[in-house]
């Protein structure tokens, strides 16, 4: 097993990590930027953006070195979905950010992985993730560690970066989930196998 997929690995083995420290929440609080944070939160959110980290950096590693195999197409992008997704929904089980739109990232994230899973097992096809879904990716990831992070900074800025990034990741959701469908009208064209 290579470097770049230990680190996808690495990555599945941590969600669990990240939700048993959500989960178990803590009387002591570290405050920062003016906002009280729950200590597991902080460490949540740590295990978090080491997670998406690594999700950086095996694809990275995995392009450079020519390290790309069939274990990591598949096992890399199922990672990060049941990462963003864990985290998401727990998010919205603390009440941080709004059920409606976690399931439009939700639907969107089901059926774009559905799209590439009959594409791929039908013409052997990979529909690779073109910029849009990378800015949602980063934004998505950026938002959570926000929330985790009780949006620390709000009463400094006087704004929610947490909501601004998770607003622009729901435009970037859609946006990319139209954008994957419109390109597969061109495989489906061609006929599936």
């Amino acid at each position: 097993m290579n470097i770049a997929n230990k680190l996808t690995l690495l990555r599945m083995l941590m969600i669990p990590v990240f939700i048993f420290l959500l989960l178990n929440h803590s009387a002591d609080q570290v405050v920062w930027l003016g906002t009280a944070i729950p200590v597991n939160q902080v460490w949540a959110a740590v295990v978090f953006a080491l997670a998406s980290f690594t999700d950086f950096l095996d694809g990275y590693l995995a392009r450079k070195y020519q390290l790309v195999t069939s274990f990591g197409a598949f096992f890399d992008p199922m990672a990060d979905k049941l990462l963003v997704m864990a985290a998401l929904i727990l998010l919205v089980q603390l009440g941080s950010v709004p059920g409606w739109v976690v399931f439009i990232i939700l639907a969107r994230e089901l059926m774009v992985t559905g799209l590439r899973v009959l594409i791929a097992q039908s013409n052997g096809k990979v529909m690779a993730a073109a910029m849009p879904g990378k800015i949602k990716t980063t934004t998505q990831m950026l938002a959570i560690i926000c929330f985790l992070l009780q949006d620390m900074g709000r009463s400094v800025w006087g704004f929610s970066l947490a909501n601004l990034l998770l607003y622009v990741c729901l435009f970037f959701t859609i946006y990319s989930g139209l954008e994957y469908f419109y390109h597969a009208r061109f495989v489906f064209s061609d006929g599936l196998k």
